[in-house]
């Protein structure tokens, strides 16, 4: 049984109808715009990790190569992966790393365009998280305490809810 939502919830959860079922959001109606999503996150490990991920001399090879190519792929995969995610025709993933040496971190930021009726958000967001479990799955054996954090959207251009950027001030750890 369905669970009724709050009228005040409703309008604002786009992927429920007013009983509270989910569904897929039709979006037929819209019009097709370029829309951009960047999205990132971050894996820290132990500094000798962190230097065989940066040299290339891990023993299953190019490790950030093949996190690049797995985060592509993620991004143009996400509607087989989150229930109810349109497919989407990407016309554009890029996938970056930036490195810290001091805190032995691996930040990638994942960027999706597509010209369409809905967001790349969930790509941009499934390119990130993809890209860094594989390169935990990747150097597991050296760094099993490895953390993935901050999984998030940096910013969303085009649609109807129009532009979005993560505000700048760095968070706490």
């Amino acid at each position: 049984m369905a669970r009724k939502l709050s009228p005040r919830l409703a309008p604002q959860l786009t992927h429920f109808d007013r009983k509270g079922r989910a569904h897929m959001v039709d979006v037929g109606a819209k019009g097709e715009t370029h829309r951009v999503a960047i999205a990132s996150g971050c894996i820290a490990m132990r500094p000798a990790t962190f230097r065989m991920v940066v040299e290339g001399s891990a023993a299953k090879g190019d490790v950030l190569g093949v996190a690049r190519i797995a985060a592509i792929q993620a991004a143009k995969r996400t509607a087989e992966l989150v229930p109810l995610a349109h497919p989407i025709a990407l016309t554009r993933v890029t996938a970056d790393f930036k490195f810290d040496p001091v805190r032995s971190e691996i930040a990638l930021v994942a960027a999706v365009e597509c010209r369409g009726r809905t967001g790349v958000e969930m790509e941009a967001l499934t390119a990130a998280a993809i890209g860094l479990l594989t390169i935990y799955d990747m150097v597991k054996a050296a760094d099993r305490g490895m953390v993935i954090r901050d999984l998030r959207l940096e910013e969303k251009r085009g649609g109807r809810s129009g532009h979005y950027r993560r505000a700048t001030a760095r968070r706490a750890r």
